[in-house]
């Protein structure tokens, strides 16, 4: 329900859509008689001010034509009564050569005076066809505002009809649906609408339901377009909005406006695009392609009408700088493949580097066990030698022995020894 306040005696009131959507058309259509009124008026003042100008200055010129005409009638009647001064003052012609004179300049004063009726009657009659002439242009000026009007008025109401026809039938269309399906025939209005065209118009795009959501949101679908070198022109995310009319709790359109912004920029797409059912009554977003970037970078509302056009605009004005894109992608690429060069290099020198650094540390390992092997045979070499001494020291004792010396002390043994001696 809309609320309204009479701008007379200041009461509120409530109307329901259509007979606010009708409370609207109203004021539109009188509006719109008011300014083919007022157009018309200054057209019939227009019209009214060339007549009398134009007849103003056949006016005058007549007047002109006729006072030059005077001029010339006084300036030979003024040449005629010279003369006949002239003739009398001096007598030197005769009473029948006066009358001749006179007679001769009466008929050229009758001729001259027939020659400036006639000059005068041309001059009407030449203003007269072109004041014709400006009330037939004038008459075709007005046919022509008549018929433009005319067709202004109908293209007018067929539109308004056109509106009227396609607001009921959305009406109609989501009155027949559940509250699921609403939003899903939207998206499968759109995707049909891009299926019908990607065969011939889109064959490098990729259009495609949004499926990721692993950064906790995602959109509905995602548009991407790359050149036949693979460089990526325009990316767009997509999201479709619609709802039923009876729902308790009406959306705005801008509601969604910020998670939408999110999910562009995490799916890293240059533009974000709102096709939306919602706000049905709402005359900017019926107007066309509504621009929103004032509140979120690259954000575009439309209905879903304007869902192929919208793509081809900035699809073209994205083409326009792909050589451009194209030039900053080799650029790209050559400073990968510097980075990639300095990192192959660096990595080559800190691998060399520990490389060398084992090496040494198992080549110092290496020195550090012969060393210790070093000390440990000289330590078997010394131990060696004390053993040789000492078999030495035992050997030459060994050689000093004798059966006196170790029966010596010993009678039982030397009583032994002699025995076996004996």
């Amino acid at each position: 329900m809309n609320e309204l306040k009479c701008p007379n005696c200041g009461k509120t009131f409530q109307v329901d859509e259509a007979g606010y959507a009708s409370i609207v058309r109203q004021v539109h259509d009188t509006e719109f008689d008011k300014e083919i009124s007022r157009r018309e008026k200054e057209f019939k003042a227009e019209k009214e001010n060339a007549i009398m100008l134009a007849v103003t200055r056949s006016e005058a010129d007549k007047d002109k034509i006729i006072s030059d005409l005077e001029a010339t009638l006084s300036s030979y009647e003024s040449a005629k009564a010279a003369e006949i001064e002239k003739i009398n003052s001096s007598n030197a012609l005769t009473l029948a050569t006066k009358e001749q004179e006179i007679q001769r300049l009466n008929s050229q004063i009758e001729i001259n005076k027939a020659n400036a009726d006639s000059a005068i009657e041309r001059a009407v009659q030449e203003k007269n066809k072109e004041i014709l002439q400006l009330k037939n242009d004038l008459s075709l000026e007005q046919n022509k505002y008549e018929i433009n009007e005319k067709t202004l008025k109908e293209a007018h109401d067929a539109e308004i009809k056109r509106k009227d026809e396609e607001i009921a039938y959305y009406r109609d269309f989501k009155a027949r649906q559940s509250t699921k399906m609403v939003g899903e025939s939207l998206e499968q209005h759109c995707e049909i609408e891009f299926n019908k065209l990607r065969a011939t118009a889109f064959q490098n795009a990729y259009f495609e339901k949004d499926n990721d959501a692993k950064t906790g949101s995602k959109g509905d679908y995602i548009y991407r377009e790359c050149s036949a070198d693979g460089v990526e022109f325009i990316s767009i995310m997509f999201e479709m909005k619609n709802e039923m009319d009876e729902t308790a709790t009406k959306h705005k359109n801008e509601d969604f406006f910020k998670e939408l912004d999110k999910d562009r920029r995490e799916k890293k797409c240059e533009y974000a695009v709102l096709v939306s059912l919602l706000e049905a009554d709402n005359e900017l977003y019926n107007s066309g392609i509504v621009d929103v970037s004032y509140k979120y970078e690259k954000m575009y509302v439309i209905r879903p009408q304007f869902f192929i056009p919208l793509i081809t605009i900035l699809r073209n004005a994205a083409m326009n700088s792909l050589s451009y894109r194209q030039e900053l992608a080799l650029v790209r690429n050559q400073n990968i493949d510097v980075t990639n060069f300095e990192n192959s290099l660096l990595d080559f020198q800190a691998k060399f580097s520990n490389n060398y650094r084992l090496a040494s540390e198992k080549f110092q390992n290496a020195i550090d066990e012969i060393d210790k092997t070093i000390d440990h045979l000289q330590k078997v070499k010394e131990s060696l030698l004390g053993s040789e001494r000492q078999l030495r020291l035992a050997n030459d004792k060994a050689q000093d022995l004798s059966v006196k010396k170790l029966t010596k002390g010993n009678p039982t043994m030397q009583a032994k020894f002699d025995e076996l001696k004996n």
